[in-house]
């Protein structure tokens, strides 16, 4: 009889097979799927959700009243918000502060293309007399129309180069396109430009100015 005799373990031996399953099943406190929403959970969240629909025909007109009311005070506001510069309601093409400071160094001068729109009808209107003369006189208005828009344009275009160089040297506009957003914002009423005007006539151009 051996004079020392090893003392086993009463834990049966875990073989290797055993072993890999229990590694691949994980912790035994590992819950699968933890932080999804269970089945049980999602069933309560739509009975839920089907408790607080209108059931009653004037549960639903009293909510689609509501609806209505809401998205009529959204629509205020974004109007709001995109009549006063907000830049928020903005839309894409006048966002930023490089088109807000064309907007102020359109709406701060006098633009020939203001009257455009209004001195054309009268000159249609003389175009269409019958007296010679006066359909001449109206040919005429309408050439040197033509041509002041144009040089106004031009000098128009020289001034929103020159700012946005001055005060935005890093901006990636092109050039262009804040040339064609100036000079349409010119030719519109002044009353009617959207966003609404923010500085007077004769104002000096701040660049970021709220």
């Amino acid at each position: 009889m051996p004079l020392f005799s090893r003392k086993t373990s009463d834990a049966p031996a875990v073989t290797e097979p055993e072993a890999e399953v229990e590694a691949a099943a994980g912790p035994r406190a590992y819950t699968p799927g933890k932080g999804k929403a269970t089945p049980k959970r999602t069933s309560q969240r739509r009975r839920v959700a089907a408790a607080q629909q209108p059931r009653t025909p004037e549960e639903r007109r009293e909510a689609k009243r509501l609806a209505r009311e809401q998205a009529r005070a959204d629509r205020q506001e974004a109007m709001a918000g995109m009549r006063s510069g907000d830049e928020r309601h903005l839309l894409p093409r006048d966002k930023g502060p490089v088109r807000r400071m064309v907007r102020d160094i359109v709406d701060s001068r006098r633009n020939v293309g203001s009257y455009f729109f209004g001195a054309t009808l009268i000159i249609f209107f003389l175009m269409m007399w019958r007296d010679p003369r006066i359909a001449l006189a109206g040919n005429v208005l309408w050439l040197l129309l033509g041509l002041a828009v144009i040089v106004d344009s031009f000098i128009l275009s020289r001034k929103i180069k020159k700012l946005v160089k001055q005060h935005f040297p890093k901006s990636t506009e092109r050039m262009g396109s804040l040339y064609f957003y100036g000079i349409m914002r010119a030719i519109s009423f002044r009353r009617m430009r959207m966003p609404n005007c923010q500085v007077k006539i004769g104002d000096p151009i701040v660049p970021g100015k709220a």
